[in-house]
């Protein structure tokens, strides 16, 4: 396959390799350069694994800035 650079140094990744690599828009594309030949690879971003692994319970928002507030007066006392 072969694709053009354009004059601002983009190009289009053909239709077959974004479908079998699951490329869609705004992900990132990691470049590799191994003995003189560039390595493109889907720069996959694993933070979504840890999704829900915090449990937190219900807060009181309002009791939290109080605290924190008072946390901040107690440098002026």
């Amino acid at each position: 396959m072969r694709s053009l650079i354009t004059s601002k140094y983009q190009t289009t990744i053909p239709k077959t390799i974004r479908e079998n690599l699951g490329l869609s828009v705004k992900d990132a594309l990691e470049w590799k350069l191994e003995n003189g030949k560039v390595t493109l690879y889907p720069a996959k971003q694993n933070f979504l694994k840890y999704r829900n692994a915090i449990k937190t319970g219900e807060g009181d928002i309002a009791a939290d800035i109080d605290a924190a507030r008072q946390l901040r007066m107690e440098k002026y006392r």
